[in-house]
């Protein structure tokens, strides 16, 4: 399915709602009761800065809604299509109405329209962001290049974004609230689960740059890629007793001697320290 036709008229129309107040043919501007808004269910948006939210709640207070929110009407109510943010401010300011323009939509463009407004105006933090390109990627099946034309990236940024979902929950939770940059996110694609926890543990606790983030993960992927002992490599020095070692010492032409808890090996040349080496050597 193709991305909805006239998407960028109807962007277009937000804009100069924005700037003039004045939407021409079955769009309009009204003031609407707050309770009667619903939710976009498909609003990409997860995260709610509460201190932000009071920073506008107030200005809303001091200077009044600049900007009028985005709806279209929905069986008796409306539904959010855009200025969730304003919104929740207005309620948080408890005014009871707030300006909004109406526009005539079809319902299976909500979800187009509310991850592309949201993208095109930096709204998302970068997790955010990658769900809401999977988002239309899966739902209008189209390819990256063609996200990337929609969305004025290049196709490798829409990619590399995309990659951020191959993260654990636990890393994409820290991407999302900042507590790790975008930087130190990168590092760890392709770490496993608990392998990506130490890092970014490591990250948090002892304030690491992306630099020194590099150096522990190369010191991890070294050490992943350092051969481990066979069993029988490991097990290349196991005796049940000291008597088979005494054993394995005789074998090879040398005074052996077991007393208590050790043992003692005479060494008349250098030839006997040549076999002691080969014994083990050939253990």
């Amino acid at each position: 399915m193709a991305l909805g036709r006239g998407l960028g008229e109807l962007l277009g129309e937000i804009e100069s709602a924005y700037e003039t107040n004045n939407i021409p043919g079955k769009n309009e501007i009204l003031e609407i009761d707050v309770n009667n808004i619903k939710e976009n269910p498909y609003q990409p948006r997860k995260i709610f800065n509460e201190e932000k939210l009071k920073e506008l709640s107030d200005s809303i207070i001091a200077n009044g809604l600049l900007q009028p929110i985005v709806v279209t009407k929905d069986s008796g109510t409306y539904l959010l299509i855009a200025g969730e943010r304003r919104l929740r401010a207005t309620k948080l300011a408890n005014i009871e109405t707030i300006k909004a323009v109406v526009i005539d939509i079809d319902n299976n463009k909500l979800r187009e329209l509310a991850l592309i407004e949201n993208i095109q105006r930096d709204d998302l933090n970068i997790i955010e962001v990658a769900y809401s390109y999977a988002g239309l990627i899966n739902d209008y099946e189209i390819t990256h290049e063609e996200l990337a034309k929609i969305v004025s990236k290049s196709r490798s940024s829409i990619s590399n974004i995309l990659r951020l979902l191959t993260l654990s929950s636990f890393a994409q939770k820290m991407l999302g609230s900042n507590t790790i940059s975008l930087g130190h996110a990168k590092l760890i694609i392709g770490l496993t689960e608990d392998e990506q926890k130490i890092i970014i543990d490591s990250i948090v606790g002892q304030k690491l740059s992306v630099r020194e983030t590099e150096i522990l993960v190369k010191q991890i992927k070294e050490k992943e890629n350092t051969p481990t002992k066979t069993t029988s490599q490991k097990s290349k020095f196991d005796f049940d007793s000291l008597t088979d070692v005494k054993k394995l010492l005789l074998n090879n032409n040398l005074d052996v001697k077991i007393d208590s808890n050790y043992f003692k090996i005479k060494i008349n040349s250098q030839e006997d320290i040549e076999n002691i080496c080969k014994a083990f050597q050939n253990k």
